[in-house]
């Protein structure tokens, strides 16, 4: 079942189109005088510098341990046989820098709901926008397999917005296994390039690609994570994965909320649609499943009460 988005401005651009592109809340800036949920005094300093913040154990580390063995079974592959790991892909991938780096095509599972649903990554997010009413974004999860030949990419560092449309945006990891060695294909970003990005622009053609910066003379950070944290970065973070060159399976889930469109009636009743029909978004990054197993194999999620707002079948 095709149920095209409403107003999807990213067909051709890479971003979740599950939310709205830019919000027009924008982010907090602790005017509202509203104690930080979540958040210390310290991740809020750090999250303002580095455009980056770690939310530990924002799901239980068992709930994530076992998203990621659902993960597995819903791609077919066994944790604990490496022979079944590297299969051919099941669709075009035409964000090609995505290309062999084990997205895995599923979105409304029970347990991505969830996780989705924890009172503590609602919090987190909370915290970075200044409101409690929001929209969970409806994205998929990541199996990362270590590099073997014939399954080879790149690490790569892009952007999912132009920088230059200053997007208020932002986005989010959720480890679903301890991600600890730097081998290990996992999140990194450069914190320096966020701070400086006006500077750096003026060294940068004019034609330059507005997605994949030219990081030279950058070091990338790479973030180590556990089982149940979450990380949260500003859209206009340049971020990627990093390859993985270790024994390890990197595994996580994309989570992240923006201020509810209550009166976008089109875009509430397509997310609505997509949770209760398990459809996947469509656009230049979401090839979907052909399988169609969403839809054939499993239920629609049942839904807490935060669930049911961050979703927007409830209002808040």
């Amino acid at each position: 079942m095709k149920t095209d988005i409403p107003n999807n401005g990213h067909y051709d651009i890479p971003g979740n189109p599950s939310t709205a592109k830019s919000s027009a809340v924008k982010l907090n800036d602790r005017s509202n005088g509203e104690p930080l949920r979540v958040l210390s005094e310290e991740d809020w300093a750090f999250w303002k510098h580095n455009g980056y913040v770690v939310i530990k154990q924002a799901v239980p580390r068992e709930q994530a341990l076992k998203t990621a063995a659902f993960l597995y079974e819903f791609e077919e592959k066994d944790p604990n046989d490496s022979s079944t790991w590297y299969t051919a892909p099941r669709a075009e991938m035409k964000m090609k820098e995505l290309a062999n780096t084990g997205m895995v095509e599923c979105y409304n599972s029970q347990l991505q709901w969830d996780n989705r649903s924890e009172q503590r990554v609602y919090d987190a997010f909370a915290d970075i926008w200044g409101t409690e009413k929001l929209w969970v974004t409806i994205d998929r999860a990541n199996l990362n397999f270590p590099i073997r030949p014939g399954h080879e990419y790149k690490a790569f560092i892009h952007w999912d917005y132009d920088p230059e449309t200053k997007p208020v945006n932002v986005q989010g990891v959720l480890a679903l296994a301890d991600q600890l060695d730097e081998n290990m294909g996992g999140f990194q970003c450069i914190p320096e390039l966020f701070r400086n990005y006006n500077t750096w622009k003026l060294t940068q053609p004019e034609d330059r690609n507005r997605f994949l910066p030219d990081t030279t003379g950058f070091t990338p950070t790479k973030v180590k994570l556990e089982a149940g944290d979450l990380l949260i970065f500003n859209s206009l973070q340049p971020h990627g994965i990093r390859a993985n060159n270790s024994d390890k399976v990197r595994c996580a889930q994309y989570i992240s909320m923006m201020p509810a469109e209550e009166d976008n009636d089109s875009l509430r009743d397509w997310r609505v649609n997509s949770w209760r029909d398990r459809i996947a978004p469509e656009g230049y990054a979401f090839p979907g499943d052909p399988r169609k197993w969403e839809q054939t194999k499993y239920e629609t999620a049942s839904l807490n009460e935060l669930g049911k707002k961050i979703l927007g079948l409830d209002r808040w």
